[in-house]
């Protein structure tokens, strides 16, 4: 979703469900659009614009720096990959000068890498670019999606018929489960019924997609970061549930690695997104990414939390002085109580770091259930610091940069009398 078009209601029919098995864990790869937008030119911009060889260098990039390895397996186009017209027999044409050998070759190739391939499409006459849309060919871009060896395909929805959005939305997925290849579902109509006042059918949502854009496209900027952050705590008491495996909330891509995150700012965004079970999506210039940058990114405990096979979202639980304290329950679980990832993240720019002391019974609502002894915690951003352990009624305190987060793990460890001379593994 680029720019909102027609955008309302629709009465929906009976849909029988997706159920293609993907997505188990949040999807994690690389989109296009953020950074990379509609640059068409590519004798003005030959590094940036949407074309096979683009595509064909961040395949080479995810497997060269690391990101394939750490599981980020998908390499994604987003808009403006097209012609401006479908060919006699109404299928969709790429770019013949930017895409000279097809969008089956490019699949090919970054299939050869190991990777997966993802294609953009809109449910529309028109894509939010202007490129053909999807509208009356159903059937025929299903099947053309199949024969091109697609795994991800995004569907946006500007210039849609506002009676027959998601009805629509559920034909494809349908159309797409009968050509026989397992494709992952990205669907975009809940952003636009909540542009309008319009509460989703999130039961249907997860019978139909594995993933939904639920509000409005990320920009290179914190206070982009801030305003999805700030509408997945505002609303999480009703969109949190529905989220899990095989069907997860999307508050869009992860922009670390551009223009307008500092250092702090990026894990902000790293942190949230970890604890919000959000797909990880990079849209950046692989190329270009900083060490530090690219360090997040491949943090394999941060990894390891967003990919947490329970699959549960997180909550905002209490904003303390503007601080705000994001938790998350995960694996390992020691009998009812689960390990907890938190994010302290600061929402403070008056300059200096800024201190939190809290208590884990009552402001993080962690138990202290008497076989519990207590946790132990580890320093996600920071490897090299050696855990603490914290009494389960006790308290913790950190710092937070300006605008930054600091984001920890925490164990939970069993009463020694309870346990025995068991060694505390988990």
């Amino acid at each position: 979703m680029k720019t909102l078009w027609i955008v309302l209601a629709v009465s929906v029919s009976v849909a029988y469900g997706l159920e293609n098995g993907l997505a188990r864990t949040p999807p994690m790869g690389w989109m296009s659009w953020e950074r990379f937008r509609c640059i068409t030119d590519c004798t003005k911009y030959p590094d940036e614009c949407i074309s096979e060889q683009l595509f064909k260098r961040m395949a080479d990039l995810m497997v060269s720096e690391g990101y394939l390895q750490a599981g980020y397996n998908f390499v994604n186009i987003d808009d403006c990959w097209s012609e401006m017209k479908r060919d006699s027999s109404g299928r969709l044409v790429p770019d013949k000068k930017r895409f000279p050998n097809g969008i089956k070759h490019l699949a090919d190739y970054i299939h050869s890498k190991g990777l997966k391939f993802g294609l953009y499409q809109d449910i529309g006459t028109k894509t939010c670019a202007g490129y053909p849309g999807m509208k009356d060919y159903f059937d025929v871009d299903a099947q053309t999606f199949a024969d091109w060896d697609v795994d991800f395909i995004k569907i946006d929805g500007c210039y849609a018929d506002e009676r027959k959005m998601v009805d629509d939305y559920i034909l494809f997925g349908e159309l797409m489960n009968k050509t026989g290849r397992p494709i992952l579902y990205s669907c975009s109509w809940p952003v636009y019924q909540e542009y309008n006042g319009i509460i989703p059918d999130y039961q249907i949502l997860k019978k139909t997609c594995n993933m939904w854009r639920n509000w409005g496209d990320i920009d290179d900027s914190h206070s982009s970061v801030e305003s999805i952050t700030r509408y997945f705590s505002d609303n999480q008491a009703r969109i949190q549930p529905h989220s899990g495996p095989g069907h997860w909330n999307d508050p869009d891509t992860l922009v670390l690695g551009n223009f307008g995150l500092s250092y702090e700012q990026s894990k902000s965004q790293l942190a949230v997104w970890t604890v919000l079970a959000a797909p990880l999506l990079l849209s950046n210039d692989l190329a270009t990414v900083t060490p530090e940058i690219r360090e997040l990114l491949l943090n394999k405990e941060i990894i390891a939390a967003n990919q947490d096979p329970l699959g549960i979202q997180g909550l905002l639980v209490k904003t303390i002085n503007r601080i705000e304290i994001w938790k998350r329950p995960i694996l390992p679980k020691v009998k009812d109580e689960m390990t907890q990832v938190v994010a302290f993240v600061s929402r403070r720019a008056d300059g200096a770091p800024y201190a939190v002391r809290v208590k884990l019974v009552e402001d993080l609502g962690i138990s202290d259930n008497s076989y519990i002894k207590g946790y132990k915690v580890y320093d996600l951003f920071n490897k090299d610091r050696k855990p603490t352990f914290v009494p389960a009624n006790g308290t913790f305190e950190t710092r937070i940069n300006p605008t930054g987060a600091n984001f920890y793990r925490f164990e939970p460890k069993l009463n020694v009398a309870l346990r025995g001379m068991t060694e505390w593994n988990y």
